[in-house]
């Protein structure tokens, strides 16, 4: 199943790595949150409360994710946006780990674990996703989503 699973993602061209090549680009947190479905501890992560401008990009593979036009304090101590960048960037999979039933964010481009979206959020979407900031590089840069320069 996994085989043919990164078949079709390389078929797509999506980022496909063996779990030994994204050990050797990630750290340790980095590798444990987005590659094996952990979280961080809540208010740990400096993006909780930056409020600089720019996209929000993966940190595994480098795509557009988050922008800061879409950034708001949730309160729950993880960054918190209404609404994930234009394009099908993230993709959304049911999780019913930890005796719950919520929905799962991965980044659509490598599958890595981003967080959960909750139907609490603001307007205009009412959505609340609640990242891990370990799984986000902030580009200042580039509030658009175009490739990093």
């Amino acid at each position: 199943m996994r085989k043919a699973l990164e078949a079709e993602m390389e078929k797509s061209g999506n980022v496909v790595k063996s779990d030994d090549e994204w050990r050797k680009t990630l750290t340790p947190e980095e590798y444990r949150v987005t590659r094996q479905h952990g979280t961080e501890r809540a208010f740990s992560h400096p993006y909780s409360q930056q409020k600089s401008e720019g996209m929000y990009r993966c940190v595994c593979c480098g795509a557009p994710l988050f922008s800061s036009e879409t950034k708001y304090d949730s309160g729950t101590g993880w960054p918190s946006f209404y609404a994930a960048a234009e394009g099908g960037t993230v993709s959304e999979h049911e999780d019913r780990s930890l005796f719950m039933r919520r929905t799962e964010v991965r980044c659509a481009n490598c599958e890595a674990h981003l967080g959960h979206v909750f139907p609490d959020g603001p307007n205009p979407t009412g959505l609340r996703y609640c990242i891990n900031g370990v799984a986000l590089k902030h580009d200042a840069d580039d509030a658009s989503g175009n490739e990093p320069r």
